[in-house]
């Protein structure tokens, strides 16, 4: 079982790529969610993405001989932080999304994230947290909010969405740290399976309560669930993990800032949606931050 304390893994070459290719596959999440939600209920649409991965998984876990847990204790470890990344994290998006939440004020609010993880980073994984670093997250923060605050006016209240939208962000930074400090050696095959398992029970009974279950399939839901379970879920997942367990959980977090601006590129090109010189300026700010932050000599 691997402690508080346990050393980061030595990096492979590749991780060098990882975390740009990571802040493009976590931005195309909420461009799925958009797809998606209008045909399935949220918790029904991640029942389903959930099943597929595990369809797919566990064949693959057990064809290659995955090492699983050594004890139960280590298997609930990785079984929470699947919980918190996935039940809590996506079902706290999704939901918010499906409420009818912006996904632009969905993204600012994850964007928050990396706050809480600088701040709760020090006390809980002993990392140490420089000026410099700081500074990175508040110019990451300020970014962020540039961003969104020239694409999206909040134009009423929408409490339920809102705090669905705050569970997503406290449970991915719950994640994030308990990822980093009880499962930062997880087999991603293996543990994979345990976490969306594990995810997928707690949010059935929440669905056989609050939603109908039923799915309009449409070649527009099909690719969305192809997407969410293919790249998302293999692709953008993984490489969180792989970046959690290569780096410190504040330089991991602090790539986030970057996911707002990049969702509205993106949706510039698929929905036609156009950036101002605001959301410009913050996205330049918030890569200054992100800098900052992940800098070795910081």
């Amino acid at each position: 079982m691997n402690t508080a304390r346990s050393a980061t893994v030595q990096a492979p070459g590749w991780i060098a790529a990882a975390p740009g290719a990571f802040v493009l596959l976590w931005s195309t999440g909420f461009i799925g969610a958009k797809y998606g939600l209008p045909y399935a209920e949220p918790l029904t649409f991640l029942l389903l993405r959930f099943a597929l991965v595990l369809a797919i998984l566990l064949p693959v876990a057990l064809l290659v001989r995955a090492p699983w847990p050594h004890t139960p204790r280590q298997a609930l470890h990785y079984a929470a932080g699947g919980v918190l990344v996935h039940a809590g994290y996506l079902g706290g998006v999704f939901g918010a999304i499906h409420e009818g939440l912006p996904a632009g004020i969905a993204a600012m609010i994850a964007g928050l994230q990396p706050v809480l993880t600088a701040t709760a980073a020090g006390p809980l994984l002993n990392e140490h947290i420089t000026a410099r670093q700081w500074s990175g997250v508040a110019l990451g923060l300020v970014g962020c909010w540039m961003v969104i605050l020239d694409k999206v006016t909040l134009q009423s209240s929408n409490w339920a969405g809102l705090a669905l939208a705050f569970l997503a962000l406290f449970s991915l930074t719950a994640g994030t740290l308990y990822q980093k400090r009880f499962c930062a050696h997880m087999d991603i095959r293996s543990g994979g399976v345990i976490q969306f398992a594990a995810a997928g029970l707690v949010l059935l009974p929440f669905a056989l309560a609050t939603e109908t279950m039923q799915v309009r399939w449409s070649p527009q839901f099909l690719l969305a669930l192809s997407w969410l379970v293919f790249v998302m879920s293999f692709g953008a997942i993984t490489l969180l993990y792989a970046l959690i367990r290569h780096g410190e959980a504040a330089r991991v977090s602090s790539l986030l800032y970057l996911v707002p601006a990049s969702t509205a590129v993106i949706a510039f090109f698929i929905f036609d949606e156009r950036l101002g010189a605001l959301a410009l300026t913050g996205f330049a700010v918030a890569a200054v931050g992100v800098w900052m932050v992940r800098a070795r000599n910081a």
